[in-house]
């Protein structure tokens, strides 16, 4: 089974990526094919909205996301990390996503499969942490990331997200974070 584990922060070593790491090591532990992209370490340019996707579902952008594409398609299961700033994803994480209108494209326009391993269910699980305590910190994240899950052909198998979480490594204190991680990486390649 293979397990894409993308890191949507631009602070590297950070909150969001301490919670993708444990969480990627209960995929693998449980048997999973794991790879790690680091979406600050590509280059990923904005979507221009030129609808240069929509002929054949290929983006016209010639960039690193060329080369991310055929990954979120063979997936079997995805662990998107992102922190949260001003109350949605990295700007990171939502240029890739946006990016994905061609993968849109290939579902909705062209009605072919975007998924390239249609054998099982594909599952994705997203990780969060954000520095208030607002009570509706996470909602505008989530309801982006159920949409991109959505155009995956996913099923959003859960979301972990820690409030109050700001200082580089503050979730190494918060009593169960990176348990809850790792279990939930793992459970994520159960059938």
């Amino acid at each position: 089974m293979k397990v894409l584990g993308i890191a949507g922060s631009p602070r590297r070593g950070g909150n969001t990526d301490l919670l993708l790491e444990r969480a990627i090591a209960g995929a693998r532990d449980g048997g999973g094919q794991t790879e790690m992209v680091v979406l600050s370490e590509l280059r990923i340019a904005p979507c221009q909205h030129c609808d240069g996707c929509l002929a054949e579902g290929r983006c016209v952008i010639d960039d690193d996301m060329q080369g991310l594409y055929p990954k979120l398609r063979e997936a079997d299961r995805l662990i998107l990390a992102s922190p949260v700033f001003f109350m949605g994803i990295a700007a990171q994480t939502k240029a890739m996503i946006d990016r994905c209108q061609a993968l849109w494209a290939i579902k909705y326009v062209l009605k072919r499969p975007v998924a390239l391993n249609t054998d099982s269910e594909r599952k994705g699980l997203f990780l969060s942490v954000g520095g208030t305590g607002f009570s509706k910190l996470f909602e505008p994240s989530l309801a982006t990331i159920k949409s991109f899950f959505v155009v995956l052909d996913m099923k959003m198998a859960g979301a972990l997200t820690y409030a109050k979480v700001d200082g580089k490594g503050a979730i190494r204190s918060h009593p169960t974070a990176l348990q809850d991680a790792y279990e939930a990486g793992r459970r994520l390649i159960e059938k």
